[in-house]
């Protein structure tokens, strides 16, 4: 009877101490940030949110974590389809590397693509001769977003390769489907799921990317000044309740993907 009590109170105070967990650094955030944000009447919050150069900053990091979804979209899952179907020297190599972007400091990465997109580079010089530059402009944001998100459609979608049963694969080579046909018709509907999950995932990431946008942004107003940096820009100018506001958009946004991240999920589990 005793143990069974001291079963029963350790199982207590094990979710007990989760369940603070998330509460004291995660649900406690979140709402002091919605909190922040309205504290001064639902009219200054919109007097924020419509700020130009606030609605601007969204509006052009929305945009950029699209392309730089679409890329990562495309690229991450050629990459997972090459990882995981062929063997060739060095490829657990460059399947460990690619969880880099998890493990090194953002600042770290902005100062690897300032480098390497720097007038100096050889990219750089490239560029220029070509008339044009990369560095402060929309390109070299997209680059960090690609960079700092790249995992997540690679990782997302090799366990659907990995567990995928090729007796599906061979039944359409049976009948008569070209590989193109194959990929087309029973492939990449077992990986779409993966997809669409990391590429969500990636989007919500590339959102909030500020470290490595930073220092390649340029930072002007209107052309290369996304949410993040305005956000940190409002907090320097003592203007709490305006970061906050664009905060909570972007905060909103982050949750309505997880959301479908989620759906997505149970749909697959469901089906």
């Amino acid at each position: 009877m005793s143990s069974m009590l001291q079963g029963r109170w350790w199982g207590w105070g094990f979710r007990s101490a989760v369940m603070l967990y998330f509460v004291v650094l995660i649900i406690l955030p979140i709402l002091g940030i919605y909190g922040q944000s309205l504290s001064a009447g639902w009219s200054t919050f919109m007097d924020n949110i419509m700020e130009p150069l606030a609605w601007k900053a969204v509006l052009l990091t929305i945009k950029l974590a699209l392309i730089s979804t679409v890329i990562n979209m495309l690229v991450g899952t050629m990459s997972a389809w090459v990882l995981i179907r062929y063997q060739f020297p060095g490829r657990r190599l460059l399947n460990s590397l690619v969880d880099l972007p998890f493990a090194l400091p953002t600042a770290v990465a902005g100062l690897m693509i300032l480098l390497l997109l720097g007038p100096h580079s050889f990219v750089g010089e490239w560029a220029e001769k070509l008339g044009f530059t990369i560095l402060f402009h929309q390109p070299a944001i997209i680059i960090a977003m690609v960079f700092v998100t790249f995992p997540f459609v690679i990782r997302a979608v090799q366990p659907l390769l990995e567990e995928m049963d090729s007796s599906e694969e061979e039944a359409a080579y049976t009948l008569g489907a070209t590989k193109a046909a194959t990929f087309w018709k029973v492939i990449l509907p077992n990986m779409l799921p993966g997809i669409l999950s990391g590429a969500m995932l990636a989007f919500s990431r590339a959102l909030a990317e500020f470290g490595a946008v930073v220092l390649v942004a340029g930072n002007i107003p209107g052309k290369t000044l996304i949410a993040s940096v305005y956000i940190f820009g409002e907090i320097e100018s003592d203007n709490e309740i305006g970061a906050t506001a664009v905060s909570v958009l972007l905060l909103t946004f982050s949750f309505l993907i997880l959301w479908t991240v989620n759906y997505v999920q149970m749909r697959r589990k469901n089906g």
